[in-house]
């Protein structure tokens, strides 16, 4: 049967080719222990890098990390090299801040000198990383010395600290990261930008919320791309899961190196905690076709969140939740978000639009189901469809005047003013 986009648009099949290639058809493969790289404890950068650069130069091939514990810093994959971890191995990032680069990068919405990431790729067509083995960002350092910064400074930012991302994928097409346990990351977990045609298949990816923290460590943060599968992937991270980003100002809606994410797929997949299982902003300009469904959630904060930065022009638009089950604590977030607010100069608040927003056939307990708050200054929400809903909730707060053209059919919430989420 052929399914669509919300507004419309048919699903190309790519979207439903969730094939995993075998370690054997990635061509040659360089193991770690066969070019004197060994699970040591010693920070092994610069040999893995040479081994990488080494299969580049000599028709491409697949990195293979084989049982064991491997150190390192940053690395930068090349075309036509790929990444597999083995069952028991690990790739374990260094917590020394030094073992990382300082380069110009993608980071918070904004294109700047900073830290790269563990694994790194830029410009790659075909790129992948797979196998049920660990990329462990090895963060607890980090984690402790942001919190404790942040007692020193209330007002310190997530770079403040100094960490690295676990993954950056940049100007890249046809990536594959599947089957990966992906944790501990130091601040972001995965983050892609400017790319398209991106799987994530089968993945875990984790990082704690006790009993240390993990500040900012995102699942997947989605930047300026095009056609994105999440199938089959398991989430549990202190902050959102997916969340799509594209640039935050002003004037950000102009700016070059920012843009829109479309037609991204988010199926079949396990939330344990986070803060947003599907999260708009707060760094966004414009998204667009974009599908949740199918989604357990264990526990969380926010189901569909809608960041609405009042210096930021945004548009979210033609996004689908349904099929969903489980407990969280909103089920629709959609309130302006004020942290690091600066106009840098713009006299008036830029206006942002919410539309065409669908949420069906959903069986979810809630403390909250509408928390959304009414604010035309700053921006309009239009064209919502809620339809066949089973609401558990702690109080009714759902009203229909806030947003223009709501259209609700078959929704039942139980109020259960005791109710404990």
């Amino acid at each position: 049967m052929k399914e669509f986009f919300p507004d419309g648009t048919p699903i190309d099949e790519w979207f439903y080719d969730c094939k995993v290639p075998k370690l054997e058809e990635m061509g040659k493969q360089y193991i770690l222990t066969e070019y004197g790289i060994l699970a040591d404890g010693k920070v092994h950068t610069t040999e893995i890098q040479h081994l990488i650069d080494f299969a580049a130069k000599n028709g491409g091939g697949v990195i293979v990390v084989p049982q064991g514990t491997y150190m390192t810093g940053s690395l930068y994959f090349k075309q036509g090299v790929h990444l597999h971890i083995a069952a028991g191995g690990v790739l374990k990032g260094s917590d020394d801040i030094c073992d990382y680069d300082i380069k110009m990068t993608r980071i918070e919405g904004e294109s700047c000198p900073y830290f790269t990431a563990l694994i790194n790729a830029d410009g790659v067509d075909g790129f992948t990383m797979f196998g049920p083995g660990i990329i462990d960002g090895n963060g607890l350092r980090s984690w402790k010395a942001f919190w404790l910064r942040r007692e020193w400074n209330p007002e310190c930012t997530n770079k403040d600290e100094q960490r690295p991302r676990l993954v950056f994928i940049s100007n890249s097409k046809n990536v594959l990261i599947a089957d990966l346990n992906l944790i501990n990351a130091h601040f972001w977990t995965t983050h892609i930008y400017k790319c398209n045609h991106v799987k994530y298949l089968n993945c875990n990816i984790f990082s704690p919320a006790e009993p240390v923290k993990a500040p900012s460590t995102d699942a997947i943060d989605i930047d300026v791309c095009t056609d994105v599968l999440i199938k089959n992937c398991r989430m549990e991270v202190n902050d959102d899961a997916v969340v799509l980003k594209g640039g935050k100002g002003p004037w950000a809606d102009v700016q070059e190196e920012n843009g829109s994410n479309e037609r991204i797929i988010i199926e079949d997949c396990i939330y344990g905690f986070c803060h947003g299982c599907l999260t708009c902003g707060s760094e966004s300009v414009h998204n667009r076709n974009v599908i949740m469904r199918r989604i357990q959630v264990e526990t969380g904060n926010n189901l569909l969140w809608l960041k609405m930065r009042p210096d930021t022009p945004q548009h979210y638009e033609y996004i689908m939740v349904e099929d969903i089950t489980g407990k969280i604590h909103n089920f629709i977030n959609i309130n302006p978000w004020t942290q690091f607010f600066d106009l840098k100069g713009r006299t008036d608040i830029p206006m942002s639009y919410a539309e065409h927003i669908v949420m069906k056939n959903c069986r979810c307990d809630c403390h909250n189901f509408f928390y959304v708050k009414e604010d035309k200054s700053q921006y309009l929400l239009n064209d919502f469809i809620f339809e066949n809903l089973e609401i558990h909730a702690k109080k009714d707060d759902f009203t229909t005047d806030i947003v223009d053209n709501m259209v609700v059919s078959d929704i039942n919430i139980l109020v259960e003013a005791n109710w404990k989420n």
